[in-house]
């Protein structure tokens, strides 16, 4: 009986515990005994860790990180934690960077090969006394132009004045235009085919830098018309198409992303028709040089390579040669009808072109009519003639562009000297080659054609020829036309939603977009008073 009991007294009892209930919130009603008298500091979840305290106080904070790990609820307690940032002194492998010095880090790498090909060989490096490199003197020594002592960009100048009543409808930016795309454009189908070829002379083809030819001077007439002064394009007006244009002003359009200087181009809507035009008296016609290089030619005025001279030597030599590699003499390859442009005392002095008023079907009842051009015909062992587009690029000072000089490299490393233009003059070669397909060129022949001597822009020399097909050219240089024919129609179906009026398409000189403006009626009209500018015709001595 009394083990029983002694049992039952040791056997575990449950206690009860204590509940605070708290009917206004969540957690305890008020502070645990332990927790009594202890000091706190109030944080948040979203708050930053770092260190857990301390102990130094404010005396030794980083003022570079004193408002980034602040707590929302204030800052400034002597229990305040701060982040590390600096981690290097724990390491499981030793992957520290070795500090180069400062001639070989990567900011100087790509002025260094412009280094080699300005002087032709590897430059010294610099050092002073103590045999240590002088970063600033070997700059300022080489001509280089780094982060610190480099130029300010030269903002360049419009293609033509705002005024102020001009009226800003749309902004197209590059990176938004490189995305349309319009594909599955049918070909092209000829209307008219006007005027008279020459044969191009395949001894060129054999010429090189140790056969070298010199570039003649062939007085001819060259037309540069616009689209309205065309008197065919306003004879087809009245039954053909609703949007005309010529090949050189499609191109311009068509390859906008890629050019860098400003140029500008003339929209009149008449009803549901849309006329594209070219101002008169401007440089629209000339082909720019080293647009698209990385230090393009810089603005000095009567400077023998300024951008405007240098457009002027790059299209005496274009048209030059695109008459000299050519039969004279002999008979020529005619169409039905003959040049619109020529009048009676010209008939001979011509140059060899062939226009092709063609018209292509845009879809959404958008039909394009434009006349493009033809330089050359070429004839076949089967008795066919193919038809040519003739164009010359021309070197005017390999130190100052890239470094590749043609006498060296274009008999042995032609891939290499293409390649250079393709980088200083993207804009110019995409333009050519959709002009080519435009016109349904069966082959794009270009010419390389160099100063005599660097000094003197009068006298040239060609060193060699080049062809391709133009759409196998154009997928050469990334030319996608399908995105070519989107940005067209982009800007036709954004002229086409406007009031009937005048409006001027402009590519900003500084930024990577065109604009449209809405301009007044009478803009630009008292520049067609002279004769011989609304003739259209250029004359090279």
């Amino acid at each position: 009986m009394g083990d029983a009991v002694l049992d039952q007294e040791e056997l575990p009892r449950f206690k009860t515990p204590v509940i605070h209930d708290n009917p206004n919130g969540w957690g305890p009603c008020e502070m645990p005994e332990q927790f009594k008298d202890m000091p706190y500091q109030p944080f948040s979840k979203g708050d930053r860790l770092g260190k857990i305290s301390d102990w130094t106080g404010p005396t030794f904070q980083d003022k570079k990180y004193t408002s980034k790990y602040q707590s929302q609820f204030g800052a400034g307690s002597q229990y305040a934690y701060y982040h590390e940032e600096d981690e290097s002194s724990f390491h499981l492998v030793d992957t520290t960077r070795v500090q180069k010095p400062p001639y070989q880090r990567g900011r100087f790498r790509q002025n260094q090969r412009n280094l080699r090909g300005r002087g032709g060989q590897r430059q010294g490096i610099f050092r002073d006394r103590k045999g240590v490199v002088n970063a600033k003197k070997y700059g300022k020594q080489q001509g280089l132009r780094n982060q610190k002592n480099q130029a300010p960009i030269k903002n360049r100048d419009a293609s033509v004045t705002v005024r102020p009543d001009w009226v800003t409808i749309e902004e197209m930016d590059f990176p938004r235009l490189s995305k349309l795309s319009l594909p599955n454009v049918k070909e092209a189908e000829d209307i008219i085919c006007c005027g008279s070829l020459e044969y191009y002379d395949k001894m060129y083809d054999r010429v090189n830098v140790r056969s070298e030819k010199p570039l003649q001077r062939i007085d001819r007439i060259f037309h540069t018309v616009t689209t309205t002064d065309d008197p065919i394009i306003r004879k087809l007006s009245k039954t053909e198409g609703n949007v005309y244009a010529t090949d050189a002003i499609l191109a311009t359009l068509m390859c906008c992303t890629r050019s860098n200087y400003s140029w500008d181009i003339v929209i009149e809507k008449i009803g549901d028709k849309l006329f594209f035009d070219k101002r008169d008296n401007t440089e629209f016609d000339l082909l720019t040089v080293n647009e698209t290089s990385v230090e393009p030619p810089m603005d000095d005025g009567n400077s023998l390579n300024s951008p405007r001279n240098l457009a002027l030597e790059a299209t005496f030599i274009n048209h030059n040669f695109s008459q000299q590699v050519l039969r004279t003499g002999e008979p020529r390859y005619k169409f039905d009808e003959s040049n619109p442009f020529i009048t009676s005392p010209e008939e001979g002095e011509e140059a060899s072109v062939a226009y092709r008023y063609r018209k292509w079907d845009l879809d959404n009842g958008i039909i394009l009519v434009a006349r493009c051009e033809h330089d050359a015909s070429l004839a076949t062992p089967s008795g066919d003639a193919q038809f040519l587009t003739i164009k010359a690029l021309n070197e005017w000072d390999s130190k100052l562009s890239g470094g590749v000089e043609w006498r060296q490299k274009l008999d042995i490393q032609r891939g290499a000297v293409l390649a250079n233009e393709l980088r200083n003059n993207a804009c110019k070669l995409a333009k050519w080659t959709v002009q080519a397909i435009l016109a349904g060129s069966d082959q794009i022949k270009f010419g390389y054609v160099s100063r005599v001597h660097v000094r003197d822009s009068s006298k040239h020399v060609i060193l060699g020829t080049q062809q391709y097909k133009p759409a196998e050219f154009a997928t050469q240089i990334k030319l996608n036309m399908d995105n070519a024919w989107g940005i067209l129609r982009c800007i036709i179906d954004i002229c086409m939603k406007q009031r009937d009026g005048k409006y001027l398409i402009m590519k900003d000189p500084n930024k990577p977009l065109i604009r449209l403006y809405d301009i007044p009626d009478n803009t630009f009209e008292s520049e067609n008073e002279d004769a011989e500018e609304e003739e259209g015709g250029l004359y090279l001595m």
